[in-house]
């Protein structure tokens, strides 16, 4: 697949770059590169693809985008592997995630192999930004929106897709370390036939409000009920949760539409049943998430996602109080996942799945 190539008039001096991934946080420190397919429904579809500098994107005023919300992405990383070279865990379900995404918000599906096309050709360009620490990865966000200059609510008939870059430490700076989630009162995130199973920005805007609630009662996340009867637990504002029982069950909320089919939510179920555990996809209520917690049927709560990998859930709160679970640390299973599936990703432990690609 041809890529046509622009080159960098200035690119990051090895020493700056050397120190801005030395400590990165997550999402602020970008990368040189960034790759541009337009798509235009009048020139047949997608256009010849482009590697270059990563630089403003020149957006018309009218940009269906900016009026309509036709606006879609993924969330991704590359790691170090032991054999050299990095390595992509599972982009072929980001493909076909993104694609599920475009239908739903009505925009064109872009063959997997260009998507993975363009995942790879980034990467390799810039490779020398992933961070030397431990948890350094580079997280790789591709996505799409409506360019089409027009006023009128229809699908819009041209479109951009890109794929940036940013070098990445620990999602959380506390480390792996349970966190605090507040249950939000007044706001949801999705309801039965919306956009809840579509990575589009949407839902993450319509997450900012309950969030800042949640930072100001102190907590690091927010948990979102079900839109119908506001009592069933279905994620965070960007994680998928699973519940941890002493009767050797785990359970995660079924994917009915209103919350995202996470990629590590998927990789864990087959990790968790592996281990001999049993996976059952069904409603867990709020009540039943307190009482399980108190009575000690509940051991362990996990948050899971690319960004943060596998979290503990330590602390719930909300007006009627708060309720802890587990002993307060990092359970024994949550630490024994997120081992499995780093180790996997990383190429120190065996990939039986097949999920790993080296670039």
């Amino acid at each position: 697949m041809h890529f046509t190539r622009l080159p960098h008039p200035s690119p990051t001096p090895d020493n700056i770059r050397e120190g801005l991934i030395a400590d990165p946080g997550f999402g602020t420190v970008f990368t040189d590169h960034m790759v541009v397919i337009d798509y235009d429904e009048a020139l047949g579809g997608w256009q010849t693809p482009t590697i270059g500098p990563r630089q403003p994107i020149p957006l018309d005023p009218a940009a269906s985008v900016l009026h309509y919300a036709q606006e879609i992405f993924e969330g991704m990383k590359a790691y170090a592997h032991p054999e050299g070279g990095l390595s992509l865990f599972r982009p072929d379900a980001n493909a076909r995630r993104f694609n599920a995404s475009a239908r739903r918000m009505a925009m064109p599906e872009i063959p997997e192999d260009l998507f993975i096309a363009a995942v790879r050709e980034a990467v390799l360009a810039d490779a020398a930004w992933l961070p030397p620490i431990e948890g350094g990865s580079l997280y790789i966000r591709p996505f799409m929106f409506a360019s089409e200059a027009f006023l009128g609510v229809r699908p819009a008939r041209q479109y951009k897709f890109v794929v940036i870059i940013s070098a990445a430490g620990n999602y959380f700076r506390k480390g792996v370390n349970p966190v605090k989630i507040w249950v939000a009162q007044d706001y949801t995130r999705a309801a039965p036939g919306g956009t809840g199973a579509a990575k589009t920005g949407g839902n993450y805007a319509a997450s900012l409000v309950p969030q800042a609630q949640a930072t100001a009662q102190g907590c690091d996340q927010v948990v979102f009920l079900d839109a119908t009867e506001h009592k069933w637990v279905e994620e965070l504002g960007g994680m998928n949760l699973f519940f941890v029982r002493s009767d050797g069950s785990v359970i995660t909320p079924p994917l009915t539409g209103t919350i995202l089919p996470g990629i590590t939510r998927d990789s864990l179920i087959a990790m968790l049943r592996e281990e001999g555990l049993t996976v059952r996809e069904e409603p867990y209520s709020i009540d039943q998430w307190r009482e399980e917690a108190g009575n000690g049927t509940l051991l362990e709560t996990m948050a899971c996602g690319t960004a943060a990998v596998v979290t503990p859930v330590g602390t719930v709160a909300s007006p009627e109080g708060e309720f802890h679970i587990g002993a307060g640390g990092i359970g024994q299973i949550t630490a024994k996942m997120r081992e499995r599936l780093v180790g996997v990703q990383n190429g120190r432990i065996a990939d039986s799945h097949g999920w790993v690609m080296r670039v």
